[in-house]
């Protein structure tokens, strides 16, 4: 049994205006065409960027297979000059190489001490910063990050879901994103911020069930098309070609609900990890009652979060 699709909206030419006052209140996912996001849509060929970047250093994830897995972590660390990630990662099969001729490369930009700055292309790859604008669609003091991102064809990266709003700008090269609802965290068997299930076309229902009953949005991404993630809505993304990528996060909420060490966009708001916390301590609590009486009080509990806290706004 396969969980409802749907296709995700494409808009044309939406205003600041229309976008904030119509479109982003609906907290629902949107492919937005025909924003003016510079001249790097056509300026940042395989070329260009090696010439461009020289031989600057990235740390990037090197894995041997297509679906890169973030709890088992299948993947390596590694570092190369910038002109040779461009090279390696348009090539299919690679006579230079760490783990095999047809390695995946991925790289998701860092700040300049990655555990007290954030990523921000301006300042990483200052020759880039005048090729590419971003879309104005939220105020400058609600910026949090802006990531440079590059992908060998075929590589699929891991469902999860940041804290913050994102802007993905499909720069270059072709992706296709599939997104969940935040309110089918349920069946998409979390650790932490990401889903234990790599396949998504083709899960294994015996080891995860209930994935089945998630619903599915999809889109496909090509040069210039923007993708608007909302905070807290799962996303897939598969890079059909060799491709460019720039994601801008901002914060929706106010600075001080986010945790002041988060510098990836995806650590839980200070108050939901506090909450997360006594409910550890709750858990253990009841840990204390004979089984029959745990079971009781602990379903007791259940009602008692749904009845306050769930929202029936949300669909």
């Amino acid at each position: 049994m396969a969980g409802q699709h749907f296709e995700v909206p494409r808009l044309e030419g939406v205003s600041q205006e229309h976008f904030m006052q119509h479109l982003y209140p609906q907290r629902k996912p949107l492919v937005l065409e025909g924003i003016d996001l510079g001249t790097c849509t056509s300026k940042w060929t395989v070329d260009y960027l090696t010439q461009a970047g020289g031989r600057k250093e990235v740390k990037i994830h090197v894995a041997a297979v297509a679906q890169m897995d973030f709890i088992s972590k299948n993947f390596v660390y590694r570092t190369l000059p910038f002109d040779k990630l461009v090279q390696r990662a348009a090539e299919e099969k690679h006579k230079e190489f760490f783990i095999s001729e047809d390695e995946k490369y991925y790289l998701r930009s860092l700040g300049e001490d990655p555990r007290k700055d954030v990523a921000d292309i301006r300042k990483q790859f200052p020759f880039l910063e005048g090729d590419i604008k971003f879309p104005k669609f939220f105020k400058e003091e609600q910026f949090f990050s802006s990531v440079f991102r590059i992908s060998s064809p075929g590589l699929q990266l891991w469902t999860h879901y940041d804290v913050m709003d994102n802007f993905l700008i499909q720069v270059t090269g072709k992706k296709r994103v599939v997104l969940f609802s935040p309110r089918d965290a349920q069946y998409l068997y979390l650790s932490g911020t990401k889903s234990e299930v790599l396949n998504i076309d083709n899960p294994d229902l015996a080891k995860y069930p209930l994935f089945s009953k998630a619903r599915r949005y999809e889109c496909s991404l090509k040069a210039g098309d923007v993708l608007f993630i909302p905070a807290l809505w799962f996303h897939n993304v598969i890079s059909e070609e060799f491709g460019v990528g720039v994601n801008v996060f901002w914060k929706h909420l106010p600075s001080e609900c986010y945790d002041k060490t988060d510098t990836y966009g995806n650590k839980d708001p200070t108050a939901a990890s506090r909450a997360a916390q006594i409910l550890d301590r709750a858990l253990k609590t009841l840990a204390e009652l004979p089984e029959e009486y745990r079971d009781f009080y602990a379903r007791r509990m259940v009602l008692h979060i749904q009845d306050k806290a769930y929202s029936k706004n949300f669909e």
